[in-house]
């Protein structure tokens, strides 16, 4: 088993940050059967004022590389993330849709 951890911003807007929240509450059912068939055993993330800090632990033969994969022919995936950036923004330094893993981009 593996652990990594990731950072990211979300939009400094109260009503953005509220509906992530709340849209987290309820995660779509196809995003929770991609996290489990990707390899990822248990996710946590934490929220400290627009900060979020993610907690992955992950099988050995997990990679950030073939999930990608994965999530490039999910059709729900690319609406999730869609509409994750809709209230996420990247680290100072990073790209969109670029997230910092264990101190280094992605």
């Amino acid at each position: 088993m593996k652990r990594y951890s990731l950072t990211l911003d979300l939009k400094n807007e109260p009503e953005l940050i509220w509906q992530y929240g709340q849209i987290h509450k309820k995660v779509w059912p196809e995003i929770i059967s991609s996290i489990k068939e990707s390899g990822i055993e248990n996710m946590e993330i934490y929220r400290y004022e627009t900060r979020l800090f993610m907690i992955m632990d992950v099988h050995d033969n997990f990679s950030f590389e073939k999930k990608n994969e994965m999530d490039k022919k999910n059709e729900k995936v690319q609406q999730w993330e869609k509409f994750m950036w809709e209230h996420q923004r990247p680290l100072p330094g990073s790209a969109e849709g670029e997230i910092e893993i264990d101190g280094y981009n992605l």
